[in-house]
């Protein structure tokens, strides 16, 4: 369920109907010695990616099966439509009026006056957008540009501000948030889909133990981790946020947004599934193996028990949020409200 434009930390922009997304950032004071062999590492990693994220056939599997039909009771059935739905609803309470699938989508829906000025910090994957749009015939629409936006500085009012799983990778989350709210007009919408839980994709111990009890399931074949290449007997703690900004800060995104955000929509899933599904093991599992598949259901359901009465929190989140003061409803998931899903660090 990627999005093209998925690592593309990006300001967008509709004529004159404006909106924005974030980018893979510069450093707080303690690490900024560090900073440039950081970024190096990151444009490193992705610049030879065409498709940064090509998820496992189990993951198509296990979101198809248990993560779109719950997305289907808000109205959508995947990232890109939750993007385009929140976009659209900007659009149309935009007083002005004026990533290339939800462009697409959006034109699709008759929209063309607008401009998605989409900002990432490699050079090499803001030419791979520039082609993605050019052979959409989607130029007029998405615009690639190369930035930081530690260092943003927004000379504009926003309708709408897009971040697609990328402040995971923002060390500078206030001065970002600060950014973005100051950017929105009094109408307008930060919409985000991104990870949340401990930095550096690593696992508080609870859910570790829970994932523990199913590791001891996995024949020898499955516990190979493709990406790290090395077999873990035992899932074992790996913080990736050590070279490059993977997961930096991310179990602080939701507490923040909580802070300075209200919800108008607000989806939490997914935590002791993960590592069964991502690119590090998921590869090693058959999705038309009923086996494999009984396995995936049952990880998913003890996910789904264990979420429900606090055991563990969700991993991630899509979200449409409004400036404060903000008193409309905000949609979420029976017993998912964003309060109950933080999970404080341990002290």
């Amino acid at each position: 369920m990627p999005s093209l434009f998925e690592r593309f930390k990006t300001i967008l922009r509709w004529q004159p109907f404006r909106t924005s997304a974030s980018s893979r950032q510069q450093g707080s004071a303690d690490v900024a010695d560090d900073y440039a062999a950081r970024v190096a590492r990151e444009q490193a990693i992705f610049s030879g990616q065409e498709e940064v994220h090509d998820l496992p056939r189990i993951f198509h599997y296990w979101s198809n099966t248990w993560l779109r039909p719950q997305l289907e009771l808000f109205g959508f059935s995947n990232p890109d439509q939750f993007f385009a739905f929140y976009l659209r609803k900007s659009f149309e309470d935009s007083t002005r009026r004026p990533e290339v699938r939800v462009a697409k989508l959006l034109v699709d829906q008759g929209m063309e006056d607008f401009v998605l000025e989409c900002i990432d910090i490699n050079p090499d994957m803001l030419e791979r957008g520039r082609s993605m749009a050019s052979e959409a015939c989607l130029e007029s629409q998405v615009v690639p540009v190369e930035g930081d936006f530690n260092a943003w500085n927004p000379q504009h009012q926003y309708d709408a501000i897009v971040a697609n799983q990328s402040l995971h990778h923002v060390l500078e989350l206030e001065a970002l948030f600060a950014s973005i709210e100051s950017a929105l007009l009094p109408h307008g919408r930060f919409v985000t889909s991104d990870m949340i839980g401990r930095n550096g994709h690593m696992r508080w111990p609870e859910a570790m133990a829970i994932i523990h009890e199913y590791w001891r399931e996995l024949p020898e074949t499955h516990r190979w981790n493709v990406q790290l290449k090395r077999k873990e007997d035992l899932h074992e703690y790996w913080d990736c946020s050590k070279e490059g900004f993977e997961g930096i800060r991310a179990q602080d995104i939701l507490p923040l947004l909580i802070e300075r955000f209200g919800f108008e929509f607000f989806f939490a899933y997914g935590n002791i599934i993960d590592p069964f599904i991502d690119r590090g093991f998921g590869p090693n599992f058959d999705a038309d193996s009923p086996t494999d598949r009984e396995l995936i259901d049952r990880i998913h359901a003890r996910d789904e028990e264990e979420l429900r009465v606090g055991t563990i929190k969700p991993t991630h989140l899509m979200a449409a949020m409004r400036k404060q003061p903000y008193t409309g409803e905000c949609l979420h998931r029976i017993g998912l409200a964003p309060e109950f899903c933080i999970r404080h660090a341990d002290p």
